[in-house]
């Protein structure tokens, strides 16, 4: 991608060409993706809880970030510099968005906070202003060469070392926070059920089982990120070890995995039970009724699994 798969020597014209086709058919990818769960928001009044809210502005910045990548044009100054200040900018702003979504859930679900609503602002401030903070950072002493079509493509060592401490430090930073958070939440969920099986309290072992289920998906959440940021990380330390020796495969997992974190995440957070059932209640309501006669309690069975809103509209 723009700001965080470029290559530098050590690889042909082909290659270049390869890689550019690969990072283009993967950020069109994401942009579907997010931009399909941006107009769901748009669309369905019934999913602007502010749990998908956050969802929807994580889905907002990937469709931005892909939207920049696919459309930079290295060949003319501006579009190179748009194409890498944008690029970085809002694929931080994208793993940012998702270390407010753990921190919903486990002010709400561990520490039975009913605040989080009030804290939007907050998230906006941290999210929107670390972002920009990164992207200027990231500006000092840039030479904003280009190869191929990647922009902002640094050649010394000092370029490289910003690039690393003002995006893969904080998303390894981010990555680790989600992943203690969900183990938190996680935990306390199995302790919870673990006492309501010795109380032998049938009602709250049916609701911790609900819980679990939906937790069981979010326990995952954290490796989409380092799936999509893995090899991209690995390729950065090679190339600050060894520059001038480009690995054509690494690059090409760098630039396809990370041109994909938008659909992954467009997959894993936002198309949940709640997108699915207002799409069908707009679109094939005679469907849906015919599957689900009981539509009320289909309706609660749903509200269930989302555990972020339930919690929070259950508070208040």
């Amino acid at each position: 991608m723009a700001a965080t798969g470029q290559v530098a020597g050590g690889l042909t014209a082909y290659d270049r060409q390869v890689l550019t086709a690969v990072n283009a058919g993967a950020a069109s990818l994401s942009f579907v993706g997010s931009g399909f769960i941006v107009l769901c928001y748009v669309l369905f009044k019934e999913l602007r809880k502010f749990s998908f809210k956050l969802v929807f502005y994580l889905a907002l910045s990937d469709m931005l970030c892909s939207f920049f990548s696919m459309v930079g044009d290295p060949s003319r100054g501006f579009f190179c510099y748009s194409h890498g200040y944008s690029t970085h900018f809002f694929c931080v702003a994208s793993f940012l968005w998702t270390t407010t979504i753990a921190f919903t859930l486990h002010r709400t679900v561990v520490r039975h906070k009913t605040d989080v609503e009030d804290m939007e602002a907050m998230f906006h401030l941290y999210v929107w202003g670390t972002s920009l903070v990164m992207t200027v950072v990231r500006s000092i002493g840039n030479n904003h060469s280009h190869l191929g079509t990647w922009c902002w493509s640094q050649s010394g060592r000092t370029g490289k070392a910003i690039h690393f401490i003002t995006f893969y430090m904080p998303l390894w930073g981010a990555i680790l926070y989600n992943g203690f958070t969900y183990f938190q939440v996680i935990s306390m969920l199995k302790n919870a059920r673990r006492m309501a099986v010795g109380m032998s309290d049938r009602t709250y072992q049916s609701d911790a089982r609900a819980e679990m289920k939906a937790l069981n998906r979010w326990g995952y959440y954290p490796l989409i990120l380092i799936g999509a940021w893995a090899f991209g990380t690995i390729n950065r330390i090679h190339d600050f070890i060894e520059p001038g020796h480009k690995i054509f495969w690494l690059s090409l997992l760098d630039v396809g995995t990370s041109a994909l974190m938008g659909l992954f995440n467009s997959i894993a957070y936002g198309l949940n039970s709640s997108v699915r059932r207002a799409i069908y209640e707009r679109f094939w309501p005679d469907r849906l009724q015919r599957w689900f006669p009981n539509s009320s309690r289909f309706r609660n069975q749903q509200q269930e699994s989302e555990l972020v809103a339930l919690k929070i509209e259950d508070q208040h």
